[in-house]
């Protein structure tokens, strides 16, 4: 089961001002769950309902913002990048999603994070590295390599902001990336 959590609004009066960051939108807690494939490219490409209306003789009249992937809490062990088993079978199915999306011109942002038990340059390495290391493994299982950016922010986006050294603050975030 999901859960979905709206940004405030500051948050998406930021994504809407910074360039190349990932688009303003809400945030699907994944947690142990297994999304759909259906689900991730509903998520992530909500305009593809629009276009086939389109496609079908219909008007479309707008779709639903595209939401922002948090997987999951507790995903990666201090100090480290590699994947968890848990981890990869969700990623297979984010892979599954995006290998459809092939030589769309879309580009999707994998943000990694890191909580505040390190120094900040190494947190931002190490959330760089998890970010990168997300990239190749959904690369190696059928997305294409020019859809994906890879960003490490480091530990300067908390999950929960009142335990800066949380566990849940350990993630990666997979959304749209906004247009430059």
């Amino acid at each position: 089961m999901f859960v979905r959590r709206p940004l405030p609004l500051f948050v998406l009066a930021a994504g809407l001002l910074a360039g190349g960051a990932l688009q303003a939108q809400e945030t699907v807690e994944v947690g142990n769950a297994l999304p759909s494939v259906g689900a991730v490219k509903e998520g992530l490409f909500p305009e593809d309902a629009c276009e086939q209306l389109v496609a079908a003789g219909f008007k479309c009249m707008g779709f639903k913002p595209a939401v922002r992937f948090s997987l999951p809490a507790l995903a990666f062990k201090v100090g480290s990048a590699e994947i968890p088993d848990g981890l990869r079978k969700q990623l297979d199915v984010f892979a599954e999603a995006l290998a459809t999306k092939r030589g769309s011109g879309k580009t999707v942002r994998i943000e990694g994070h890191a909580d505040a038990s390190g120094a900040s340059e190494a947190n931002q390495a190490l959330s760089q590295k998890r970010a990168e290391e997300v990239k190749h493994y959904l690369v190696a299982k059928g997305a294409e390599d020019g859809m994906l950016v890879a960003v490490g922010l480091g530990a300067s986006e908390p999950k929960v902001k009142s335990d800066p050294f949380a566990a849940e603050n350990r993630r990666v975030e997979i959304g749209r990336q906004a247009p430059p």
